[in-house]
């Protein structure tokens, strides 16, 4: 029959597997070829009927194994977060789009960074050739530089002297030149003298100076007392005037810190409670530099009164054993320590103590301090002590202000200063050299 060999050929014997209807079409079909023998017509008709339903089970099929293989891909991670981005509630199954809000800084630092150092200044009495070298080195920067001559307390140029010289700041890291010397007139250290500052860190002090590690110097002032610090602090001069009768001089002070804002710790590390002036670290420095003798800083603003400079002892500290202690350190800290970017100058070894805090009593100003000396070749009496002080923002620091020292180091040694002769009065003589580059 010919409804009998369709059925046979073609759904028993001859398709495809892709193209095999579902299993209740062929359970179907295979009932209606039982019946064929008896209504082989109808059964006929039917079977169409079914074969033409056959490709939609097919595609539904089709869809669900396309589901389960999509569900077993990996799904690659989003790294960034778009600004517009979708996601799916809990209560409906609609997208909902939520815009990401632009992340915004604020900065805390309301002190400008840079400025205009020079205005205001009175030139006359400077020595013209460290005047010069020093307003190239501190460029734009809103701070002040003071250079002396540590051999007889001579003020050789002072720049941007309304800040130097008016009102106190906080010291920051340069304090610990004080809490170095007290601890080891006390007895309580030397510079090989190592500290816990960690479960599993000791350190020295010679290394404590050159990374400027506050948890060492902590220690130390809390060893020693608020009396005790306030004393050294004030026997090197700290909390009064530095100069002998320089016009607009005002001192700085020291007052007690609170066991809540850090106490003494906070005073030998930090600085806090300390204000100083430019003038009163650079005449501190300056005795560190000539083994002891704390001058008062002579400003001669007259060739008159250059020429008839003479020093004036303000005291003389019985520290000159321990100079040698703290120099390693200093001199540490320009070769691998927070004062890298001073770099050591061609005409000899520079030491220094860098400070960065924020302003103790207006937070909102940030510092960058840094205290120095030189030992230049080939004489060594010719050393110059320089000492910078930064205020602004987040651009300064201690390490910046080491930079600006070593480009006037730097700029001072392309004039041959160190080479020239020294007349009557500790007068340079300008005209032995050659002119800045």
């Amino acid at each position: 029959m010919a409804t009998d060999s369709f059925i046979r050929t073609r759904f028993l014997t001859g398709a495809r597997k892709d193209q095999m209807p579902t299993r209740l079409v062929r359970h179907i079909l295979l009932g209606l070829f039982l019946l064929s023998l008896s209504f082989p017509a109808t059964v006929l008709a039917v079977a169409v009927a079914a074969k033409k339903k056959a490709p939609a089970h097919k595609a539904v099929a089709a869809k669900h194994v396309a589901a389960r293989q999509a569900a077993r891909r990996p799904v690659a991670r989003k790294t960034m977060v778009s600004t517009v981005a979708l996601r799916r509630t809990s209560t409906s199954r609609k997208a909902v789009a939520t815009r990401v809000r632009p992340i915004t800084r604020s900065s805390p630092w309301t002190e400008p960074s840079f400025g205009e150092p020079t205005v205001g200044d009175n030139e006359e009495g400077e020595d013209p050739v460290v005047r010069k070298a020093a307003v190239d080195a501190l460029g734009p920067f809103n701070g002040s530089m003071v250079v002396v001559d540590p051999q007889n307390g001579r003020v050789l140029t002072i720049v941007n002297q309304r800040l130097a010289l008016q009102g106190g700041h906080t010291p920051c890291s340069t304090i610990k030149l004080v809490t170095s010397l007290a601890a080891m007139k006390e007895g309580l250290a030397d510079r090989s003298t190592s500290l816990r500052i960690g479960k599993r860190l000791q350190m020295d002090m010679t290394e404590a100076l050159a990374v400027s590690n506050n948890t060492y110097f902590a220690q130390l002032g809390t060893k020693m007392g608020f009396e005790k610090v306030n004393s050294y602090a004030r026997m090197f001069g700290v909390g009064e005037k530095a100069g002998w009768e320089i016009e607009g001089e005002q001192p700085g002070s020291i007052q007690q810190l609170p066991a809540a804002q850090g106490g003494v710790g906070m005073m030998t590390s930090f600085g806090n409670g300390i204000h100083v002036t430019p003038l009163e670290l650079a005449a501190l420095v300056a005795t560190i530099a000539n083994n002891g003798t704390l001058y008062y800083l002579q400003y001669p603003r007259t060739a008159e009164d250059v020429s008839k400079l003479q020093p004036k002892v303000k005291r003389t500290l019985d520290i000159a054993n321990f100079i040698p202690e703290i120099r390693p350190g200093m001199q540490g800290a320009v070769e691998h320590g927070t004062a890298r970017r001073a770099n050591i100058d061609a005409t000899g070894q520079i030491f220094g103590k860098t400070g960065t805090c924020s302003e103790f009593n207006a937070p909102t100003t940030h510092l960058g301090w840094f205290g120095s000396f030189n030992d230049p070749a080939p004489d060594i009496n010719k050393r110059l002590v320089v000492v910078v002080m930064l205020t602004g923002g987040r651009q300064v620091n201690g390490p910046v202000a080491s930079g600006v020292a070593g480009s006037f180091y730097r700029n001072l040694s392309r004039t041959q200063y160190y080479a020239k002769p020294v007349l009557a009065g500790g007068v340079t003589d300008v005209t032995a050299s050659a002119a800045p580059r």
